[in-house]
């Protein structure tokens, strides 16, 4: 399940979380000195203790996230996003390439190249994540389904190591 940050409103990520969705993923999208220019609206400590509050509500749900890179964020920002969605919870995370949709929208400031981009998967699963989407075309639901089954069959093996 794909949430919005919800603005705020009180009851609703429980209410959510009540219904035991396989997945809740909610998107940083980018590091945070990045977020009023790219996420106006949005903030991003408020997103990141949303995805923490979604575990803490169903310890032995899967929480996800995603970025995308190409914004002007240094590997460094990104590392330190990281581990912020580690801190939170959170299992798996995709990285994908950011595409200017429209003029109106943000700049691309570079393309990452496919080199960077294992490294990134590299480094995010040395970071603990269960599970990593990282190439220039992946996005936040992509390969969701069998993502999920990976997802799960890479718990049982984690839990099954313990």
């Amino acid at each position: 399940m794909l949430t919005p940050d919800f603005r705020g409103k009180a009851g609703a990520i429980e209410t959510v979380m009540a219904a035991r969705p396989d997945v809740f993923n909610h998107n940083l999208e980018t590091v945070p000195r990045l977020y009023l220019s790219i996420r106006p609206g949005a903030r991003y400590f408020h997103s990141l203790r949303l995805l923490e509050r979604a575990k803490e509500l169903v310890p032995d749900g899967f929480t996800k996230s995603g970025l995308m890179v190409g914004l002007g964020e240094s590997r460094e920002e990104i590392m330190q996003v990281m581990d912020d969605m580690r801190s939170a919870g959170v299992d798996f995370l995709t990285i994908g390439q950011y595409l200017q949709p429209t003029r109106k929208h943000a700049v691309l400031d570079r393309f990452w190249s496919p080199e960077e981009f294992k490294g990134l998967e590299a480094t995010a699963r040395a970071k603990g994540f269960q599970m990593v989407s990282a190439t220039p075309l992946t996005r936040s639901s992509y390969h969701a389904d069998a993502d999920f089954s990976q997802l799960k069959a890479a718990r049982a093996e984690m839990l099954a190591k313990r």
